[in-house]
């Protein structure tokens, strides 16, 4: 039997103590592990050292805005899941949003039901899903991200080594697509390692 996933990565933004202290609360009894953020300006720096697989970040806060951080995510983190909450909605914040590639725009206060379908539409669209086959994609790239990362190489550096596309390559470390063995081959003689080390402690 395949063994359960660490928990999907949450990091949640917002200046409002409230708030992050019940997002914390509700997303640990959902089984996500959850690191709260008050000051926006940290964000893009956990985002680029932290693994995520999701952020939630209000949109109206002093100093740094939401549609300004978001832009700072994007460009030490392409691929991330972020979803807006704001308290304000405009047609012009959900816009600016939405061409940042945000997944999705809630009002705040938000029915908690209607923020897990948002979570489970992510999840789906991310491969976080918790089927035995999900979870194997899920170990094969995060195995395959780290040992890249521990030996400081690039998706660029990585694709030319394995003559495979950059999107593959980080379509395989997010579970979006599964690899091929022929894939899991190059990827492994690129990485060094024997593929079976690819499948962490499946």
């Amino acid at each position: 039997m395949a063994k359960a996933l660490p928990p999907v990565k949450v990091l949640v933004v917002d200046d409002d103590p409230a708030i992050l202290e019940f997002m914390e609360t509700f997303l640990t009894k959902d089984g996500f592990e959850v690191t709260t953020i008050a000051e926006p300006k940290d964000a893009p720096d956990e985002v680029k050292d932290g693994g995520y697989h999701l952020v939630v970040l209000d949109l109206m806060m002093p100093g740094l805005g939401g549609v300004e951080v978001l832009e700072q995510i994007r460009k030490v983190d392409s691929d991330v899941a972020v979803v807006i909450f704001t308290g304000y909605p405009s047609l012009d914040t959900a816009v600016q949003s939405m061409k940042l590639d945000a997944v999705d725009y809630l009002k705040k206060p938000f029915n908690p039901d209607e923020f897990r379908e948002v979570l489970d539409r992510v999840m789906r669209k991310k491969g976080l899903l918790r089927t035995p086959e999900e979870n194997l994609h899920r170990v094969i790239g995060e195995t395959i991200r780290g040992l890249r990362k521990d030996r400081s190489l690039t998706l660029k550096q990585m694709a030319r080594r394995t003559g495979l596309s950059v999107s593959l390559l980080s379509q395989i470390e997010r579970a979006e697509s599964s690899a091929s063995i022929s894939s899991l081959y190059k990827i492994a003689t690129a990485l060094d390692v024997r593929i079976q080390d690819l499948f962490g402690e499946y």
